[in-house]
């Protein structure tokens, strides 16, 4: 069951994702009393959730993206990060998302948004592992006794950094886009927040400046886009 919920989700989940992500802008009970602090604590949550997609693309991608929105792997990556932890980029999702729910200053997110994401990527994994499992069969299963599923080890984390190379080009190629995202998601829910609160009228160099990290966050996106389709961010 779990598994052809996980195949259900990994198929639409580019249309069912961003109907939850509407439920950070809706109004709820607060989590903190000042909204800065949600802004700053979700910001560092989502940050670190992004250095770890970051860190794991870098080093060695995994081409798990799926085939015809079917999982599919041409491989089983058990280099990079993917040494120390199966699934660090949904690790690193998920740190994103509960960053921008900790922003969003919203218990109504926290209470149903976080759950959904929750037990969505708890089923993507487990379809994506019923795969591998039937695809790799042994090299699966010692991979798995090998490395946890979602919590990451960090013996040996030095060893891998200084034995691989970064990859800066194939980090732009496949992050611009998300990254763009949720750091505009940030950016509106702060904007938000000044306009509930009745202070967007009170803080007008605030709200420029949030305005203009908008524009700057476009700007670079539409950057990264345009390298990627002249095919300037290639690798050999």
């Amino acid at each position: 069951m779990m598994i052809r919920i996980g195949n259900f989700f990994f198929h639409y989940r580019n249309a069912l994702f961003p109907l939850a992500y509407l439920l950070l802008f809706l109004n709820g009970p607060g989590l903190f009393s000042d909204y800065w602090i949600a802004v700053a604590v979700g910001l560092i949550v989502a940050l670190v959730g992004q250095a770890l997609r970051a860190l794991t693309i870098g080093l060695q991608y995994i081409i798990r993206g799926g085939r015809n929105r079917q999982v599919y792997a041409e491989k089983l990556v058990q280099g990079g990060i993917f040494a120390h932890c199966r699934n660090p980029l949904y690790v690193g999702n998920f740190l994103i998302i509960l960053g921008l729910g900790i922003a969003s200053n919203s218990r109504l997110f926290l209470a149903a948004g976080i759950p959904f994401f929750l037990f969505a990527y708890w089923a993507i994994i487990a379809a994506e592992e019923s795969f591998l499992r039937g695809k790799f069969g042994d090299e699966f299963t010692a991979y798995c006794v090998r490395v946890n599923r979602l919590v990451p080890s960090f013996s040996g984390l030095g060893a891998t950094l200084h034995g691989m190379q970064f990859n800066w080009r194939r980090l732009v190629s496949a992050e611009y886009g998300s990254t763009y995202a949720w750091l505009a998601a940030i950016v509106l829910l702060t904007l938000k927040h000044l306009w509930t609160h009745g202070d967007y009228q009170l803080h007008p160099g605030v709200v420029w400046t949030l305005w203009a990290l908008l524009l700057l966050d476009t700007a670079a996106y539409g950057t990264a886009r345009y390298l990627k389709k002249s095919g300037a961010l290639k690798t050999a």
